[in-house]
This record gives C-alpha cells, structure tokens and sequence, in this order.
C-alpha cells in the first residue's frame, strides 16, 4: 500500500514522484525494464524559453530557477548550458510567422553572422536565453532524489489492470497487486491505454513521431553556431561537437510503440536544410526518433478529471519545462497551494473537454 503509484519513468513520471515523495510515499513503476526508454532518452535536449504557447513559455520561463536550484538540490553536474537559438524564415511562410515570436528581431545580415552557412534569410530572431540541457543528468538526479526520500522505483513492471477500491485503487503491477490512494499517470503515449485500464476517459492524446539524426557533409561545423530553427516548422539544426543534429520537425501520427526512424524523413531533413544553407549534408552518422504526444491544444495536461477522483494525468511540453510542471503537478495532485509563478489555469483535463479530447494533435 503507498499513497501515490506514479506510471511511467520517462521526465515526467520521475519528476513528479520526486516531488510527490516530499509529501507522501511513492512507488513509481516502468513497463520498460530501463527507465527513460523512449522519448525522454531521445530528446534534442532544447529549453527555448520561447518555443510553445504562452502556458508552455510560462512553464518553461519558471524551470529556469529551479533548474539551478536542483543543480545543488539533487547534486547534479551543470543541467544548462547557454546556447543560443535563431529562428529563421526562409520563405512566404516563415516570414509570416517569424514576427509572432516572442524573440528579438535580428537583420538577415546578423541572421548570417550567428549562422554563416545561411543562405536566403528573409527575416529572424534571436533568444539568447535558450540552453542545452544536460538531460540525463536532470533524470538521473530526480531518480536519485526520490530514492532518497523513501520512494520505490520498479522497472520491467507493466501495468496490467487498474480497479476502484473504495475512495482508492487496486493497480496490477507486473506479478504484484497495488494497494494506491493516488494513481499518477505519467506513461507518455501510453497514458489513454493506461486510462482505459482504469475507466477513466481518454484525453486525446495522440502520439506524433520525431526524426532526428547526425549527419555531416562539405562544410565544417562550428560548435559555435546556434540551434536554427526555421519559423514554419519544417527544419532545425545544431551543432553536436562536430557534427550536426538535424531534423525535419516532422509530426507523423503514430500508434505507441518503439519508434523508430523513417528513411524518407532523414532525407527529407537533408534536402531542407541543404536548400537553406551551404552545408551540402551528405553523410548520416546515426538516426532515431522519438514520439511527442499532445492533446488537441497543445498545453499540457494536470490533475484529474472531476468525475474520477484518485486517478491524474501529468504530461507536458517536453524537458524544457520538466522541473516547473513537477512542482505544478505534485501542488494539483496533492491538492496543496500552486506557487505564483505556475499558470495553474489551463492545464487541468476538463479545461475545455471539446477541444482536448477530439483525438487531434497539440
């Protein structure tokens, strides 16, 4: 018997039962049999303060501090690391919606100076707040802050069956049945199967695969550059060492599972980027991908429906906003103050159940 059964070990599973286990007793348990097995081990490890919609800046404008808090809180190396990013229209399309941004305008001539592989820069922005994050670092310290105060992780242990018993659950967890006050869903692409376990009604969420790789091509890559992301989500780029991450920001409906990467999206990201640049990417070191999965309006989902009590959803926006959604889901499950600075507004499921639960992408 624990107070709060959190379902998945990817960000927000073991993010959430960190801060849940300052208050109650946790046991988080992973299908997988290591944690961080799908999207979380497949991020592009971006914070881009302004990537999202404004819940999702708000959020990810709050991880800022406490990032730099649980460097010391979870004695963690360094979890961000300034790198710029410079969003860039190409075309018609992107010129559009550039200036939506919440981003500093920049010339195409400063555009090219940032970035000289460019070529045509009809308009940019630049955010010199954004970061790379040390992701598995940030993982690896919450797993090992919620050992540390008296939660239990358990992977190879799926969730088999989830049933009411009285104002609590009985969840079937690998060979184990589970006596839970709380159960917290934070399975990813997984979470409606894992709803539909326990009655509860879907969100909509629906997973979108995410192609990345590492190529390289005639020109030398400067570890200097920043992330270039073009304005009509069809490209970004950014060193890794020497080598470049690339992708074609492709959102492919996918039904959960292992995802893996497309021949055809590799290349589609080549040419794209090749069309925008002088790099002349040739060769692709290594490809995966990953699924991100959203509900209709792209914000993301805490707490629970309030037609089935006990039983909460946390999923977010990605690791850019992981630490402030932890502390916002925890503050929601455990029905205890929300600081200040989270937008507790509009993230709960029934917020606007017409729109969030059409089965459409965020």
């Amino acid at each position: 018997m624990v107070d709060v059964l959190v379902v998945g070990g990817g960000m927000a599973g073991v993010s959430i039962a960190y801060e849940l286990a300052a208050h109650a007793s946790v046991l988080l348990a992973e299908a997988e049999p290591t944690l961080a097995e799908h999207t979380t081990g497949r991020s592009a490890a971006i914070y881009a303060p302004s990537y999202g919609s404004p819940v999702v800046r708000a959020l990810t404008v709050a991880s800022g501090p406490r990032y730099r808090a649980l460097e010391t809180e979870l004695d963690t190396p360094p979890l961000l690391t300034p790198h710029g990013s410079l969003w860039v229209a190409v075309d018609d399309d992107g010129a559009g919606r550039v200036e939506a941004l919440p981003a500093e305008p920049v010339s195409p001539r400063q555009a090219r100076e940032l970035c000289p592989v460019l070529r045509d820069v009809r308009a940019a922005v630049w955010d010199d707040t954004a970061s790379d994050i040390d992701v598995m670092a940030l993982h690896q310290g919450y797993v090992r802050g919620l050992r540390a105060r008296g939660g239990t992780i358990r992977n190879s242990s799926p969730v088999t069956a989830t049933n009411r018993d009285g104002a609590g659950w009985r969840v079937t967890v690998g060979e184990d049945e589970i006596g839970a006050d709380l159960v917290v869903n934070a399975a990813g692409a997984w979470a409606d199967e894992l709803a539909a376990k326990a009655g509860v009604p879907a969100i909509g969420l629906r997973p979108l695969r995410r192609t990345l790789a590492l190529a390289s091509g005639a020109a030398e890559v400067d570890p200097a550059w920043p992330l270039v992301a073009d304005a009509a989500d069809r490209f970004y780029f950014r060193p890794e060492g020497f080598r470049l991450l690339i992708s074609p920001a492709d959102e492919t409906p996918s039904e959960p599972c292992d995802a893996k990467p497309d021949e055809l999206d590799v290349a589609l990201a080549i040419e794209r980027i090749n069309a925008a640049t002088t790099l002349g990417l040739r060769s692709v070191h290594i490809a995966w991908a990953g699924l991100r999965s959203f509900v209709a309006d792209r914000n993301p989902v805490v707490g629970a429906w309030p037609e089935h009590p006990g039983f909460a959803g946390q999923g977010g926006y990605g690791i850019q906003m992981a630490p402030a959604l932890a502390v916002l889901g925890a503050a929601v499950v455990l029905d205890r103050p929300v600081p200040g600075d989270l937008p507790a507004r509009d993230v709960s499921p029934g917020r606007s159940a017409n729109q969030v639960v059409d089965g459409g992408d965020h």
